[in-house]
């Protein structure tokens, strides 16, 4: 294992604003009501999972709601949000940072809901990864380079959390084949990555592919339907992340191409593809 590969490894401590008393408030306030589809979202005729949703409850749960999140979240979450704009300059061109900020917690307020406060994990952690992916999605969507000062490693640390941290997004939810052909894949590249000496590119490449997996559906939820999954679009999305040149990608993937090809052999001669 690498030094940096170490070093992802290292704990790190949550920001004093966001303790046990806010993670406190996040139950609560989750508890007051229930979130359901929208029936009146296009998306929902044709794929009710993906409709957005609303919240429905008492005048008192929503009395409490606002009394919650005006005193106890309000303050920690903007300060979340801010920190990441800042720490990792994620910047969509054309937009100013009120905006930015605006437009990530309206986001975030979408996805509160799906946290599972019964799986022992820690919603800070939660929520700073939907801020994180949506912040580099914006990115990737609007097709722009990143700012030069952003490196890789910067990049890399945003979309790829330790493992004590990371929270993966309805992982409590039953899996789809397409979902669990996707995780095998990932899992299958992690495992060639740790027991394989390999070049600096296809480490890149590797960690790009990887950030990709783990975080598709909200990566690609930003994208138009009709282009999901472009073989196109994946490889502009490695090279905005990775900063390589399309050549050096594609030499970077071919081991990575095998592995895709092993699998999915291997899902179809299973019938489960």
């Amino acid at each position: 294992m690498s030094e940096e590969q170490k070093k992802r490894g290292r704990k790190r401590v949550n920001d004093l604003y966001f303790g046990p008393p806010q993670e406190e408030a996040v139950i609560k306030f989750l508890s007051l009501g229930v979130m359901i589809p929208d029936i009146n979202d296009p998306k929902f005729k044709t794929n009710p999972e993906k409709a957005k949703e609303i919240w429905t409850g008492t005048s008192e749960d929503a009395y409490e709601r606002d009394r919650i999140y005006n005193r106890d979240l309000k303050d920690p979450l903007n300060k979340m949000i801010e920190s990441i704009i800042r720490k990792y300059k994620l910047y969509p061109k054309g937009m100013t940072f009120e905006d930015i900020h605006t437009d990530t917690l309206s986001f975030l307020a979408t996805k509160m809901s799906k946290f599972n406060f019964d799986a022992n994990k820690k919603s800070y952690s939660y929520f700073g990864t939907i801020c994180k992916n949506y912040l580099l999605g914006r990115l990737i969507k609007d097709d722009k380079k990143m700012k030069q000062s952003v490196s890789y490693e910067d990049v890399y640390r945003v979309v790829e959390e330790r493992p004590e941290n990371i929270y993966y997004i309805d992982e409590h939810q039953d899996k789809t084949p397409l979902d669990k052909f996707i995780i095998e894949i990932s899992d299958s590249i992690k495992e060639e990555m740790e027991k394989t000496k390999l070049n600096e590119n296809e480490i890149k490449v590797g960690d790009a592919l990887i950030t990709i997996l783990d975080n598709w559906e909200t990566i690609f939820e930003q994208v138009e339907s009709g282009n999901k999954y472009n073989k196109n679009l994946i490889l502009s999305y490695i090279r905005e992340i990775t900063g390589l040149t399309t050549k050096d990608i594609r030499l970077g993937m071919r081991r990575y191409k095998k592995i895709y090809k092993l699998v999915k052999d291997d899902k179809i001669d299973k019938g489960q593809l």
